[in-house]
């Protein structure tokens, strides 16, 4: 049997570096795509030496709004992950630099509607993506929708089988709505876009992990967010969004992920229940 091949967009990332450590688990030649090529270890794990596993990984750089300079690693890939994103936008930099005021800043953080690229799907080839706010904003629809959206159009181009694309399990009061806009909109474009590639949603809830100290108190408030959202019946669920998800850990989120892409069955939005079964398929393998 042939060695699949998977190349993993933010596979230096909190959870990116745990996808590729999964799949190097599994024996596959795994690539990771980010602009610094190789991670910080003390960012994503509690060490800072480089854990065994990642001597078999292929750190590259390249940047996700230059599809040239990503293109060509893709090419005679089985499965691409989309595993980078932003939570909060950068409006507060102009706000702490005194270019625009505080009440400026927060209208413009929580406006209904931002612009994203020139529309990936109607670029030239080679053409680099390009924030249409007149800053140059990195916004939501930039990162979460259209780059999401650029990678599956380029992997698509080369024939690979699945894009796996981290997505979110909802919003979150202390959010703008169109970060889950974004995620959304990014799925039902993949979806319709390129129906030849069996693409994976996975809509992960907050991540959690000791070697990230500041996600465990921020897990257990969620669990605890959780706990309240059953005892009243989900009636709070669409307000609470992400904070009325399971919290998952890290880990857990990266096998579920690794095991979507290697099921053929798998395919579409995967929720948070969804995940921990892929999980646990994924480890019980792992025992045989």
């Amino acid at each position: 049997m042939a060695t699949k091949r998977i190349v993993v967009c933010g596979g230096n990332g909190f959870l990116g570096s745990r996808v590729c450590k999964s799949a190097v688990a599994r024996g596959w030649d795994v690539t990771s795509i980010s602009r610094s090529g190789e991670p910080q270890w003390s960012s994503v794990t509690s060490s800072p030496s480089p854990p065994s596993w990642s001597h078999k990984v292929t750190w590259e750089s390249a940047d996700i709004l230059k599809p040239s300079t990503y293109a060509p690693l893709l090419k005679q890939a089985d499965y691409v992950a989309h595993s980078m994103g932003i939570l909060l936008e950068a409006d507060y930099k102009g706000v702490i630099s005194g270019r625009e005021s505080p009440v400026a800043g927060l209208k413009r953080a929580f406006s209904a509607t931002k612009a994203g690229s020139q529309n990936p799907l109607q670029r030239k080839s080679a053409e680099d993506l390009k924030s249409q706010e007149k800053d140059g904003q990195i916004t939501y629809e930039l990162m979460n929708r259209d780059s999401a959206i650029t990678l599956a159009q380029e992997a698509n181009k080369e024939g690979v089988k699945a894009f796996a694309y981290v997505s979110a399990a909802g919003g979150a009061p202390v959010l703008p709505e169109r970060y889950i806009q974004s995620k959304r909109a990014a799925e039902s474009t993949i979806s319709s876009e390129f129906p030849k590639m069996r693409g994976v949603f996975i809509r992960s809830p907050l991540l959690y992990d000791s070697s990230r100290i500041i996600t465990i108190p921020m897990a257990a408030i969620t669990g605890a967010t959780t706990v309240f959202n059953g005892i009243t019946g989900g009636l709070f669920g669409g307000f609470l969004g992400a904070a009325a998800a399971k919290p998952l850990k890290a880990d857990v989120v990266a096998e579920a992920l690794v095991e979507a892409l290697s099921d053929e069955n798998v395919k579409g939005p995967v929720e948070v229940k969804e995940i921990e079964g892929l999980a646990q398929k994924a480890w019980r393998k792992g025992m045989l």
